[in-house]
């Protein structure tokens, strides 16, 4: 996938690693970025600053309609990221009710599919989808244990997505960073990357042609120990109890 005239589509690009990931690719020569939010107020300047190049539009990936009116509008990208997720650090038997788990579920894995189905017919060869998972899609933290749920039914649908894209040619990456210096991670007191250091990885994996992207030490620690002895890093992992 080359960066400099590819025609962009960026979910939650409003802020944290979607903010860097529009910006990154403005900066590596994207011809056109539609940066997608459920609010892209924040995005008011950075589009003023690139009128011809820049575009926002409002989007909820659990909203059929604003998919599909979105996907109409869109119809020259190449390249969908999808990096729109919400996470409600609750554990699976902590939690009050299912209610977060079924959002966590509903953004995370339904609206990441979603978006992966309108924009597919469109995706040729040179085109490419990059999901944004994590690394917890291998092993679950349970404080955050519904989010590891969505986050790992995201991986398996990436991998299907890949094969069933494969005879086009067109490039599908999960890209599966460790924590991120962003308010998806808040309290996380281990080591985290910053969005930027994201976004970058994230272009280079295009470039490069990778099918997955890992960022950040602790991304890293746990892919190893889970080639080695997931038993290992699960139970390392399971000291992160709810609360």
């Amino acid at each position: 996938m080359k960066i400099q005239n590819a025609i962009a589509l960026v979910t939650g690009a409003n802020r944290g690693i979607g903010l860097e990931l529009v910006q990154h690719l403005l900066a590596a020569g994207a011809k056109k970025v539609y940066a997608t939010a459920r609010n892209t107020a924040s995005l008011d300047a950075l589009a003023k600053a690139h009128p011809a190049r820049l575009e926002l539009l409002t989007l909820d990936i659990t909203d059929a309609q604003q998919i599909a009116a979105v996907k109409a509008r869109c119809t020259n990208v190449n390249l969908l990221v999808n990096n729109a997720g919400i996470n409600r650090h609750q554990g699976f038997l902590s939690a009050g009710s299912l209610d977060d788990a079924q959002a966590e579920v509903t953004t995370n894995y339904l609206g990441t599919l979603a978006m992966c189905r309108a924009f597919a017919p469109q995706l040729d060869a040179g085109g490419a989808i990059v999901n944004m998972m994590s690394i917890l899609a291998k092993v679950t933290i349970p404080g955050m244990g519904s989010l590891c749920a969505a986050k790992a039914a995201g991986l398996r649908m990436t991998e299907g997505v890949r094969a069933e894209l494969a005879a086009k040619g067109t490039l599908v990456v999960a890209v599966m960073p460790g924590a991120v210096d962003t308010e998806m991670s808040k309290g996380f007191q281990g080591p985290m990357s910053s969005p930027a250091e994201v976004a970058k990885a994230v272009l280079a994996g295009l470039e490069n042609g990778d099918e997955e992207v890992y960022v950040g030490d602790f991304a890293g620690w746990i892919n190893a120990g889970m080639k080695e002895d997931p038993k290992v890093i699960e139970r390392e992992l399971a000291k992160y109890l709810p609360g």
